[in-house]
């Protein structure tokens, strides 16, 4: 076998071996920081929280904090023009190295408002005088 031959088939072995692959991370921040964050019903921590993920697509996002309102967003997650079709391919399987893609989503929490006891009897009361009258 010429030395080419050789030279061409350990180039080839090397890339393969070496191939690398896409590193998917999502990480989310909340001010003020501390609530708790679940992605797709699924836990991942107080913010900021972070955790890896395989497909793109909408994500459910829910965040609960004491003394705040508890927020659930939906988020459309792309995918960045190396996990298209055909690019995919050479991203995952050809590229030598390691492509990471960091999504971080910020979120704003409001405050609840505790609306006073007397305003929500009041409220009851005139629903049900409203109720029992026709």
């Amino acid at each position: 076998m010429p030395a080419s031959a050789i030279t061409f088939a350990v180039v080839i072995g090397v890339t393969l071996a070496s191939s690398g692959c896409v590193r998917r991370r999502m990480t989310v921040r909340t001010s003020p920081p501390g609530a708790t964050v679940s992605v797709d019903n699924q836990l991942i921590g107080t913010s900021p929280a972070a955790t890896s993920f395989v497909y793109y697509g909408t994500r459910e996002i829910r965040i609960e904090k004491d003394g705040y309102r508890t927020e659930t967003i939906r988020r459309k997650i792309k995918p960045p023009w190396y996990q298209l079709p055909v690019a995919e391919f050479v991203s995952e399987t050809l590229w030598p190295g390691e492509i990471r893609d960091e999504r971080i989503i910020d979120v704003e929490l409001v405050p609840q408002v505790v609306e006073p006891s007397e305003n929500v009897l009041n409220r009851a009361e005139l629903l049900r005088s409203q109720a029992t009258g026709g």
